[in-house]
């Protein structure tokens, strides 16, 4: 199958209504800002949602969630030492990983990975382990909201103390959720196909990317992000004519305008295909 054949870049509007979109463990959990008050979801938790989506698709993921883990590895390194055996850490290490996994070949992966079987305070032998970098061509930027965002704050309570004999409250008895009462956010991003040649992400690969972007938070419900609270309301993809792409991503990114409700309109650029999608 041949790589990605032409440059794309995509952009997608969500709506946050009573949740929790991606909390920040440093600051109690509390949705992320920036200094200006702006809502934020970081790449990483954004890469995390697609990756789990594709999995619910059948492909093969190599940086799995512990809760959605399909095969019996105990950490990455177990399993690419499961999945590829004695050839991990060959020369053909990038070729199988990226045949293998689709968040591999799409996001990258560096296997940077301790000396195996070393023992703790050992010396050392000047082998410092493996350490392997693939440069994905799939680049998702973090999501900011339109407007600053209000955080709602509210104090919860158990009703069984998990401490001590029951007589008396225990310390994890009081607790804090926090949400962002609504807002609507955007993310951008782009498929590079120079560096899709190295990794061997094909146009069925971003297909299925495209497939599973509109209905990024099902199957995602918590108690801090409730059915129905986080919702795709637009995705934006444009398919270039070249690989290096008749404009650059920058440009293409400005041409969307987002309004504080939501209303997304895209300016047209000569020459460029644009889809609108809408969320699921």
């Amino acid at each position: 199958m041949s790589s990605l054949q032409y440059k794309i870049d995509f952009a997608v509007v969500l709506r946050v209504d009573h949740a929790n979109p991606n909390g920040d463990p440093l600051n109690g959990n509390r949705p992320r800002t920036d200094y200006n008050g702006l809502g934020e979801i970081t790449d990483v938790c954004l890469k995390r949602k697609l990756r789990d989506r594709l999995q619910e698709e059948g492909h093969g993921i190599f940086v799995q969630s512990d809760d959605r883990k399909i095969d019996e590895a105990t950490s990455l390194r177990d399993r690419a030492d499961k999945t590829l055996g004695k050839k991990f850490g060959s020369s053909e290490t990038v070729i199988l990983a990226c045949a293998q996994w689709l968040d591999v070949r799409a996001f990258g992966q560096l296997f940077a990975l301790p000396k195996k079987g070393k023992a703790k305070g050992g010396d050392d032998d000047g082998d410092t382990g493996l350490s392997i970098a693939i440069r994905g061509p799939v680049t998702v930027q973090s999501a900011f909201s339109i407007e600053p965002v209000e955080v709602t704050s509210t104090q919860i309570t158990k009703s069984v103390s998990g401490d001590g004999d029951g007589s008396k409250r225990g310390s994890d008895t009081m607790g804090m959720k926090h949400r962002v009462d609504r807002a609507v956010y955007v993310f951008y991003g782009s498929m590079n196909p120079q560096l899709a040649e190295r990794t061997g992400f094909s146009d069925a690969d971003a297909e299925s990317i495209k497939r599973v972007l509109p209905r990024l938070f099902e199957n995602d419900a918590s108690s801090a992000r409730p059915e129905g609270s986080m919702e795709v309301l637009k995705v934006i993809w444009w398919k270039h004519s070249s690989k290096s792409g008749q404009y650059s991503s920058a440009k293409v990114h400005r041409s969307v305008t987002v309004a504080p409700d939501g209303r997304t309109s895209v300016s047209p650029l000569e020459d460029l295909t644009v889809e609108i999608i809408d969320g699921f």
